[in-house]
């Protein structure tokens, strides 16, 4: 029984001869994203922004109506009530009361006492805005901290064009990903930045078995055209990363469709992630390496081998 295969193994796709288009569909995804994200901003959950946070679930299908008539009585300001996975399970998000804690347990007390004894409180939690501003600052780190040591991995393992060319992609996977939900407007939290932190590991490993093929045809092929030897690579491997990002992606969309609420906006990333981050390792990274001049290093007293054949 022969292996399953999406894209047949002798497949000669030209990339390279595509490499402007791939440039500009990038360039004008990441500008959008960036340019998005300056002017209407990420929909930042409770993690980020502080506040007030209440899961509570009703005895039969909840009246969110009701429910949004009943707390904004209690003039706590913006108060957003939605239904979270199933129809009796409700999330509650109050912006964050002018004062100290005792201002915050008393408006939870507050949200508490109006829901009454019908409804069952599986959690609350209080979020303040200096914990939120360190979280956002701490994200930032982290993704910069995790690009700089995949540049210094890659430097170390390849040669520096490698490293710079898989910085940018990866560079350009967060920052599309983020212009993803900024568009979509959906909760941007911890378990979204983790996501994202998942798909630049994703990434850089579809991205280095490329660099791997590159470096060991670079070694083989010595009188093949740069750009021709770029587009054998990327073919030879193109099975291999079709098919992985595919079973990956079967496994999270089940999740997104019955993994529930809860993680539906880590799901998202991560799928949308991955498409790009795929799409990034086969039209961007490798490509880059025409820009950024890949050349050959011939250790002395080796044979050149002329043709692909050989």
């Amino acid at each position: 029984m022969k292996p399953l295969h999406l894209i047949p193994d002798d497949v000669n796709v030209p990339f390279l001869k595509f490499r402007k288009i791939f440039y500009i569909v990038s360039l004008v995804m990441v500008l959008a994203s960036v340019g998005m994200f300056f002017t209407k901003g990420l929909n930042f959950g409770i993690d980020f922004r502080g506040g007030i946070l209440v899961e509570i679930k009703t005895d039969g299908p909840a009246d969110v109506g009701a429910l949004r008539d009943n707390l904004g009585s209690l003039g706590l300001g913006d108060v957003s009530i939605q239904e979270f996975g199933e129809p009796d399970d409700v999330l509650i998000q109050l912006q964050r009361q002018d004062g100290d804690e005792k201002a915050q347990m008393a408006a939870l007390a507050a949200v508490t006492k109006a829901l009454g004894d019908d409804v069952t409180i599986r959690r609350s939690e209080l979020v303040g805005p200096k914990v939120g501003d360190e979280l956002k600052e701490a994200g930032i780190y982290s993704v910069a901290i995790s690009l700089l040591l995949i540049m210094v991995y890659i430097w170390f393992r390849f040669e520096w064009q490698f490293a710079v060319a898989s910085v940018v992609a990866l560079l350009h996977d967060v920052l599309i990903t983020i212009g993803f939900f900024v568009i979509t407007g959906v909760q941007f939290d911890l378990a979204t930045l983790a996501a994202i932190l998942t798909v630049a590991g994703y990434s850089i490993n579809d991205t280095v078995v490329v660099f791997d093929r590159i470096r060991e045809y670079l070694r083989k092929f010595r009188k093949m055209e740069i750009t021709d030897l770029l587009d054998l690579s990327i073919n030879s491997t193109l099975s291999r990363t079709t098919m992985t990002s595919f079973t990956t992606l079967l496994a999270l969309i089940a999740l997104f469709a019955f993994g529930g609420e809860a993680i539906r906006g880590f799901t998202m990333a991560l799928i949308f992630g991955i498409v790009v981050g795929t799409y990034s390792s086969i039209c961007v990274a490798s490509p880059l390496l025409v820009v950024l001049r890949l050349k050959r290093k011939i250790p002395e007293g080796e044979e050149e081998t002329q043709e692909a054949g050989a």
